[in-house]
């Protein structure tokens, strides 16, 4: 029979597997809506969450209560997407991502607005690597849920993706959750004194007939890897007029040539 003590101590392992590829304990507690100390005492085998904190823990994590009782190893054994009909074709390309290409942390990215093409939007999203697999995680600003008449909870604005390797840069294709459109974005990292920034564009999957863009050019931002400058970024994001970016993202954006 397991014990309390055996139960912590599983729980706490999980835990550090789950969150290994997490900037901070400080931002994934934050993001789990759990006092920082509290989750640290979950980490060292301490305690164990009450059974609404391992519910919000399991669904942030995509996993289930087992993680009290069996490691993590004999839980998560998902399909790997490089099986079956995929095998040597798109699926190829998600694994094994070298951190040189793309690291993982908080990324500031800047593009021109699909919806209003007058405006830029600006704003935080974070790399992050499970296992073989590269991904990426944001939030769309509440201004572009709100014209599109969709709902501004942060589940319903936050968008996921996979990255893919490509010859000379990086794909992204990403989606909000239960969404019916996605994006694809296409990167290359350029040589800069910080070697921190990469270029290329985003296209969204709509009709030709939408109103506003369809693509435009893109940029990544590696950031300094500190829960401040994340938040920094995060807090003043929007929607801008091109005379307020960062003076190297609107040279990067080339805002005075239509992209093509």
């Amino acid at each position: 029979m397991t014990s309390p003590a055996d139960i912590r101590t599983i729980f706490g392992e999980n835990l550090k597997l789950l969150i290994a590829d997490y900037p901070s304990v400080t931002y994934l507690a934050h993001e789990l809506g759990v006092n920082r100390t509290q989750l640290n005492r979950y980490l060292s085998g301490d305690s164990f969450p009450r059974p609404d904190v391992l519910a919000r823990i399991c669904k942030f994590f995509g996993v289930d209560a087992r993680i009290l009782l069996e490691p993590l190893n004999d839980i998560k054994k998902p399909t790997p997407p490089s099986s079956g009909l995929m095998r040597d074709f798109v699926a190829a390309r998600a694994l094994d991502l070298p951190e040189a290409m793309l690291p993982s942390g908080f990324y500031r990215f800047s593009r021109r607005s699909f919806l209003i093409p007058e405006k830029f939007a600006v704003g935080l999203l974070m790399v992050f690597r499970r296992g073989r697999r590269t991904y990426v995680r944001g939030y769309e600003t509440t201004m572009a849920m709100r014209m599109q008449g969709l709902p501004l909870k942060p589940e319903f604005r936050e968008y996921r993706g996979i990255v893919l390797m490509q010859e000379e840069g990086i794909a992204i294709i990403a989606s909000r959750r239960g969404a019916m459109t996605s994006s694809f974005n296409y990167l290359g990292r350029i040589g800069t004194f910080n070697n921190n920034f990469w270029v290329g564009y985003i296209t969204r999957t709509v009709p030709e007939s939408a109103i506003g863009l369809r693509a435009t050019r893109l940029v990544y931002e590696y950031l300094p890897q500190t829960l401040p400058a994340a938040l920094k970024v995060a807090r003043s994001g929007g929607l801008f007029a091109e005379e307020e970016l960062e003076p190297f993202h609107r040279r990067l954006l080339r805002t005075e040539h239509a992209f093509e």
